[in-house]
């Protein structure tokens, strides 16, 4: 059943590439990619039970909802990865597009986030490939 929290979450989706809502209140992520939930986790803030929207989520995203504690997912596009793990792990979800999967910001090849954690299967062993990842790319 979608709750009024994943409605307010991905109504508040405009603008926004993540959001995030429980009891009225609302969190948003504004730069590309993975990066808003790999703050939110570095933040250390409490989203357990949150509903999230969030524009493209793949497997690797899916496993930092996961890790992060959300209960429900709107996707405006979701890949099957993603889905599958979400399933797995007990999350509603919901999307607008159902895709094979999530390819890279120049449209060449898959996206190194999805690469990342494409053979692995434990949230923790994902998140630690996620993080060497993203620093490998933004050169952190």
């Amino acid at each position: 059943m979608i709750s009024a929290d994943l409605i307010a979450a991905k109504d508040n989706l405009a603008g926004h590439t993540l959001c995030l809502s429980k009891d009225g209140v609302l969190i948003f992520g504004d730069t590309r990619g993975i990066a808003p939930l790999l703050e939110l986790i570095a933040s250390g803030k409490d989203v357990s039970g949150y509903s999230a929207a969030d524009k493209v989520v793949g497997k690797a995203a899916a496993a930092l909802f996961i890790k992060c504690g959300v209960k429900q997912l709107y996707a405006a596009v979701l890949s099957k990865g993603g889905a599958e793990l979400l399933e797995r792990h007990g999350v509603e979800y919901v999307y607008g597009i159902l895709t094979d999967a999530i390819i890279n910001r120049a449209g060449t090849d898959a996206c190194p986030m999805e690469k990342a954690v494409r053979n692995i299967e434990e949230i923790e062993d994902m998140y630690v490939a996620i993080v060497r990842e993203h620093a490998r790319i933004n050169k952190l």
